[in-house]
């Protein structure tokens, strides 16, 4: 089969991803397992419940597309339409399947309940269509040819879907030769910098047509760069995107802080646990938020031994030491209450480096000279202390999350600077 032009289109099926009940992620998570070997997706379509609908989307994507691949719609009641709509689109009649009814009644049979007679709908399939095997539930993946388009229908379930993609599709894909070889994907996560600020630095390397392609993203003041090597092979997919990484982190220097997956809190305990150092935090705007981000990275306890929430001025004056008068002159969002919050917090819970947030994350509490979205932050260390102050836009949740992610990145950037 030649991969020139094999396009990919991806349908999600049920009526609660368009209310918005339920959020589609069969559809992401299938593209990227489709671009790992090559294929490339072109359209998501989410449809409800609808018949009709079904059949003209399908017709739709089979007419555009070579391969399609379906999730949802096979369970065994009446709004599972998906079965009827490939068999209206192939102009044949749903056909009984025994074997996969004797494979659905023994799945029953493993979980000691009886099968209710409507489960006998999944064991049927359009004429001329192959069952796929679900190792994991009752509803049975179809593998369909329609003209020159391949349709498969797999079940909603995620853990299913997943299940049946990988053990059955992919590798039928590949032996097709459906795939275009291999592509991977280099992720580089950067704090510190706006998004136009980042794409200035590597503007050569993100405009279109460059191979490698490099793409950005920016979420939650987390800016991205993915860098999408392709080829024959995975060390060839590597050995392209190899030398652009080591360019943008070159150019970009501190302003990169992991790869992948890793956030800011996967770093800060990284660095904390190999310098053999201890942190705790006194928090005020993000309220917790904080704490729990370095919690959440196993292995955390050998170096964060805690916190203080000090949302109340009463918590920075009788726990962290914060005198009155300083409030009074100052206010609670400044850079020198900042400052005690994080020395106070050091010195009581006798950690080599503290913390500390104060903010205004709104909707209230705006003054003329301190807006929504002003935050300081604070850290205490055995060199004395310093300060950063910031003016986040957003929602509440955003100006907290952001600033929590402002407070790692002081504390990994000081890490930076330490010998070990």
């Amino acid at each position: 089969m030649s991969t020139t032009n094999f396009k990919a289109e991806i349908i999600s099926i049920g009526s609660e991803l368009t209310s918005g009940q339920n959020l589609d992620t069969n559809a992401q998570w299938l593209s990227r397992r489709l671009a790992e070997i090559g294929i490339p997706v072109r359209w998501h379509t989410t449809l409800a419940d609808d018949l009709e609908e079904n059949v003209q989307a399908l017709q739709i994507a089979a007419a555009r597309a070579r391969l399609v691949l379906i999730t949802g719609g096979l369970g065994p009641t009446q709004d599972d339409l998906t079965r009827e709509a490939l068999a209206r689109l192939a102009g044949v009649d749903l056909v009984f399947h025994q074997e996969s009814f004797d494979k659905i009644r023994a799945m029953f049979a493993r979980r000691h309940r009886d099968m209710p007679e409507r489960n006998r709908v999944q064991a049927m399939f359009p004429a001329g269509a192959e069952p796929i095997d679900n190792k994991n539930g009752t509803a049975p993946g179809i593998w369909m040819k329609h003209g020159p388009c391949i349709l498969v229908a797999m079940p909603g379930v995620p853990s299913e879907m997943y299940s049946m993609f990988e053990d059955s599709v992919r590798p039928r894909l590949v032996a097709l030769g459906a795939s275009g070889g291999v592509q991977i994907e280099r992720k580089i996560n950067c704090f510190g910098a706006g998004e136009s600020t980042i794409e200035e630095k590597v503007f050569d390397l993100t405009r279109r047509g460059h191979v490698p392609e490099v793409g950005i993203t920016a979420s939650d003041a987390t800016i991205s760069l993915r860098i999408f090597g392709r080829g024959a092979s995975t060390d060839e997919a590597l050995a392209q995107i190899a030398p652009v990484e080591k360019t943008i982190c070159d150019r970009l220097g501190d302003l990169v802080f992991g790869f992948g997956n890793e956030e800011l809190q996967d770093v800060v305990i990284r660095l904390l646990t190999e310098k053999h150092m201890t942190l705790a935090v006194a928090e005020g705007v993000t309220g917790g938020i904080l704490s729990q981000r370095l919690t959440h990275v196993p292995g955390a306890s050998v170096c964060f031994l805690g916190g203080i929430v000090a949302y109340d001025n009463r918590v920075k004056v009788e726990w962290l030491s914060v005198p009155q008068q300083m409030i009074d002159d100052h206010g609670a969002v400044s850079a020198e209450v900042a400052k005690r919050m994080a020395i106070g917090c050091r010195s009581r819970l006798r950690t080599d480096l503290a913390v500390s947030t104060v903010g205004i994350a709104g909707p209230h509490g705006a003054t003329c000279d301190k807006p929504v979205g002003l935050v300081f932050v604070a850290l205490a260390s055995g060199q004395g202390v310093a300060v950063q102050s910031f003016n986040w836009s957003g929602t509440r949740n955003e100006i907290q999350s952001r600033t929590a992610k402002m407070a790692l990145n002081m504390v990994r950037l000081h890490l930076l600077q330490q010998q070990d």
